[in-house]
């Protein structure tokens, strides 16, 4: 007998587990599988409100007494570098990059251990493996990129994102640099020339991942002009942080049924929204 995918979606919630941003907290996630032929159309639709991909798997947050975590993009059209930014691209032009398929090296895997150890060494990723870190680089079933940021005259690997190409800009997926780079600011770097290859591409945006007001993990996001917060089901300028404060009643997360039918699809059938 001949099975097929099924045409709609299907979406799932994930058991409680403790936040990775907030003590104290519990997250969970709504999660749909991203395959088949129409994973583009898939991914282009659900990252446009507020959805993230890991590896095969599109999710968001979806807290039950707590709403912290915003999705956050750059409107390039109106980004304007910071002194301190400036700064940090003049400190860094020693850096060549080049742009690679998805594919996983030794090089990748000791950057990526060093910056875990020195930056996140208690984190959900700290137990991750050569192939794990494989799977995170190569699993996807869409348009992405390895960019890769190599030091001029000593050749070394210092700095590695893994970029989706959305129908509407970049999506910084993961990245990760050498720790030693730290005072060079490079992870704000790295940013900043994302935002460049989205202008010189012609793409509106360049999407960050999540931004949670009282995370320090996540606080430097905040400091890039033209940021938007998908916020109350659209996305909005961030103009004061405060007003993105969350929201702690049992009320502040609609439930699940509710979350899935607000969600907007598009035509899988023609690939069309």
């Amino acid at each position: 007998m001949r099975h097929t995918l099924p045409i709609a979606p299907q979406f799932y919630v994930t058991a409680p587990q403790p936040c990775p941003y907030l003590d104290g907290r519990m997250e969970r996630k709504l999660f749909t599988a991203l395959q088949g032929d129409n994973a583009t159309a898939l991914n282009d639709a659900l990252s446009q409100q507020g959805f993230r991909r890991s590896q095969n798997v599109l999710y968001r947050p979806s807290c039950t007494d707590c709403n912290a975590c915003l999705s956050a993009r750059i409107d390039v059209s109106r980004f304007k570098p910071t002194k301190s930014q400036r700064r940090a691209a003049r400190r860094n032009t020693h850096l060549v990059r080049r742009a690679t398929s998805p594919w996983a090296t030794e090089e990748q895997f000791d950057l990526f251990r060093r910056y875990l150890d020195s930056r996140h060494a208690d984190g959900g990723m700290a137990d991750m493996d050569v192939f794990e870190f494989a799977a995170m680089i190569e699993e996807t079933p869409i348009r992405s990129r390895v960019v890769e940021y190599t030091d001029r005259d000593s050749e070394q690997l210092t700095g590695v994102c893994l970029t989706d190409m959305l129908e509407d800009g970049l999506s910084m997926v993961y990245s990760f640099y050498d720790p030693e780079y730290v005072r060079s600011s490079l992870g704000t770097y790295l940013i900043l020339d994302h935002i460049e290859i989205a202008r010189e591409a012609g793409l509106p945006y360049v999407y960050l991942g999540y931004w949670v007001p009282g995370s320090a993990k996540m606080g430097y996001k905040a400091k890039f002009s033209g940021l938007e917060i998908y916020f109350g089901g659209g996305w909005q300028p961030m103009r004061d942080p405060e007003e993105f404060a969350e929201q702690h009643h049992p009320l502040a997360t609609p439930p699940i049924a509710e979350q899935v039918a607000n969600i907007s699809l598009p035509d899988l059938r023609s690939g069309k929204y």
